[in-house]
This record gives structure tokens, C-alpha cells and sequence, in this order.
């Protein structure tokens, strides 16, 4: 049975910044519950290529904001993820996992050390928009004797590219002195912002966590500069892909454990050493022998995109793996994807074939990122 698209539109969940993006002309999509600009009348590629050269601004307030509160929250928190969190010290930020008991993928987050209150610890936990209610349900129920405060009146902007740190600096004065994955609150006009530098492109940039009743007026500011362009989920996914960044419910899941991903970078020696986190025996197993998959690139020949769920072929005819992520790489001028393969067929410049309608494309593994990565390293 067919859903009426104006029905539908009525049951998604809208961001604070729902009414600056219709008057922006953008084109709406269903994602995560939400009703979300996929992306606005310079279109996709105009979007990804500008925040790649210049600055983009993205609403990504449908992912989940939380802070959680307790007088040893951060070892207590280390018991549901594989992270360093609790050698954190404030300002200071950690991408990690929440895993299951098997060692998979249940979310993937970023955890921000703020300052103690009344001697206890305190975190900020931004985790993502489909996975968040089950998340903040589950760190809940594990953690007693914390308090978890779902942030449901602030929204999340993000804003990425090489220029994106002179431009918010204008409006914010000292972020430009903030070092890669540190965070720090800002009074703008006595509004208060959390100001983490961070993001999901590949490029330099911040994430700004502001009151949603003062979001439109702030994106309003950052837009009116001519360097900045609003950007949608499209060229949001084309960016990160090209950076080689996972995509939770699609690069990694609960079928996916860090270290067939590519994460294990994530997992810091003491962790590795000491445990304590769930699926640590299979993770050790995994990282002592190695995983019997790894995520890899693809470099595909042609113009025909590969999407997700295609099989990844030796060149006899073997299925190897599948494609999790694909698409167009603007930057690039020709598709990528990345996926998994298993372990002794994950060699870089190896050719292979992506099954597309029926049909054997030609492809190359590659390694990742496609683009490289310009955060900023300074401070």
C-alpha cells in the first residue's frame, strides 16, 4: 500500500531549521524520522564541491544530544564501549563504540569530557539520529547510578571546509585557537553555544550545539556570508564517503565488529590490554588473529554508481564481499564505494568486479580515504 507523500510529511519529525530550509528551497526527504533538505537548488555536486572549497553549513540536529552526569561516569560508561573515556580530560573529545555482547556495532558516538559539577563527572554524548532512542534507553538502563539528560530544546549545525574557521571565527571570537577534537562553550550575545571542532566531511571544521530557539537566527548569520552555502544530506554522504568514513546502519552495524571496520584504531592499548568493555574475548581473538573480513574501498571504472548491496566478484566469478556504501565522488569525477571482502582478498589495487543490475562492473580495490583528510592538526 502506497503512503500519500504529503501524509507521510506530516509524520516525520521536524528540525528547528525546518522553516529556513523550505524558505532556502530545498528538497525534502524522509531520514531517520526526520524530514530532512536533501539538498537545495545549487544541487549535490555544486554543494560538495563548495564545501570542499569553501564552507558549507549542514542542520544536523536529528542526531541525539545527552548529557550524562555521575560521580564516576566515565569508567562507568567504559563498560558499554571499548573507548578511552576515562582518561578524558575536559575540553577533550573520543569517537567510540557502543558494542554488544558479541563485540558488534550497536551505535557509533562521540563522547566530550566537560568540567565536573558538584564532584561529579559529566560527558556530552552525541550519537546518531536513527539509533538514538534505543541508545540513550540502553546507556540508561546499564548505569544506574548515573543521570542521563536528553538535550531536546538545542539543535545541532555543523559547519565544514577550509574556511569554515575564519568565517565562524568572525562570529565567535577563539575558535580558530581550538586543536582537532576538543570542544569548548562560547557566549554569543548571550546566547550559549557548545563549539566542538570536529565533523563528517574530511575537511576542517566545527559543530555547534545552540538553543533551538536561537538555531535560525544563528544559521541565518553564518549563511549571509558569501563563502558559505547550505548543504544537504546528499553531498553529506557524498563527503564522507569520499573521506572514507563509516555510515552507521550501512558501513558498520550489529553485524560489524571495530576491527573488521577499520577501527581499531579507535581502541586504545590500555583498553586492548585490560578490557572490561562488551565482546572483549572475540575483539582480543579478532585482533590476535585478525578478522576473517575487512572494510576496503573501491575504485569502480565507468559512470554507473554501484550502491549498497552489491556483491563484490573475484575476476573468475567468486563472491568475496559486498558493498555497504556507493555512490558518485564529485571531488573525484568517477564512483567509489567502499564494503567488505574477506581478509586474504583485501589488497589495495587488486581488481575485482561489483555485481550492478546483473551485470560485472569493473573495480579496483582501493585504500581510504579517496580524498585526504585536511583536519586541522594546529594547537
Amino acid at each position: 500500500m502506497s503512503v500519500d507523500p504529503a501524509v507521510l510529511a506530516l509524520r516525520l519529525a521536524h528540525t528547528p531549521l525546518h522553516d529556513l530550509h523550505q524558505a532556502l528551497g530545498a528538497r525534502f526527504a524522509p531520514f531517520a524520522g526526520y524530514d530532512m533538505p536533501v539538498h537545495y537548488p545549487a544541487g549535490i555536486i555544486k554543494e560538495h564541491l563548495h564545501t570542499r572549497a569553501s564552507a558549507g553549513l549542514f542542520d544536523v540536529s536529528h542526531m541525539g544530544q545527552a548529557i550524562l552526569e555521575g560521580e564516576d561516569a566515565a569508567r562507568a560508561l567504559e563498560r558499554l564501549s571499548p573507548g578511552d573515556i576515562a582518561t578524558l580530560r575536559p575540553g577533550q573529545m573520543r569517537y567510540t563504540q557502543l558494542l554488544d555482547q558479541d563485540g558488534r556495532i550497536l551505535d557509533d558516538l562521540i563522547i566530550t569530557r566537560l568540567d565536573d559539577k558538584a564532584g561529579r563527572q559529566r560527558l556530552f554524548l552525541v550519537v546518531n539520529a536513527a539509533a538514538k532512542a534505543a541508545d540513550f534507553a540502553h546507556i540508561a538502563g546499564a548505569m544506574p547510578n548515573c543521570d542521563l539528560t536528553i538535550l531536546d530544546d538545542v539543535a545541532l549545525l555543523a559547519l565544514q571546509g577550509p574556511k569554515a574557521a575564519a568565517i565562524l571565527e568572525w562570529r565567535v571570537a577563539g575558535v580558530s585557537d581550538m586543536a582537532f577534537m576538543s570542544a569548548r562553550d562560547f557566549d554569543d550575545d548571550g546566547v550559549s553555544l557548545k563549539i566542538s571542532r570536529s565533523g563528517y566531511t574530511g575537511e576542517d571544521g566545527f559543530e555547534i550545539s545552540v538553543p533551538a530557539a536561537a538555531a535560525t537566527d544563528f544559521a541565518k548569520g553564518l549563511l549571509a556570508d558569501p563563502d558559505v552555502l547550505p548543504i544537504g544530506l546528499g553531498a553529506r554522504d557524498s563527503l564522507r564517503l569520499e573521506a572514507g568514513l563509516c555510515l552507521r546502519g550501512h558501513d558498520i552495524d550489529a553485524t560489524t565488529d571495530p576491527v573488521e571496520a577499520g577501527l581499531l584504531w579507535s581502541i586504545s592499548k590500555r583498553r586492548r590490554q585490560q578490557g572490561g568493555f562488551p565482546g572483549f574475548g572475540a575483539i582480543a581473538e579478532a585482533i590476535a588473529e585478525g578478522p576473517l573480513r575487512r572494510r576496503v574501498g573501491f575504485l569502480i571504472d565507468g559512470k554507473a554508481p554501484a550502491r549498497e548491496g552489491s556483491d563484490v566478484e573475484t575476476l573468475d566469478g567468486r563472491r568475496i564481499g559486498r558493498l555497504t556504501s556507493g555512490g558518485f565522488a564529485p571531488s573525484l569525477g568517477r564512483p567509489i564505494g567502499m564494503g567488505y571482502v574477506e581478509a586474504s582478498e583485501a589488497k589495495t589495487g587488486a581488481p575485482v568486479n561489483l555485481i550492478i543490475r546483473g551485470r560485472a562492473a569493473p573495480a579496483t580495490i582501493a585504500s581510504m580515504p579517496f580524498v585526504p583528510r585536511a583536519y586541522h592538526r594546529g594547537a
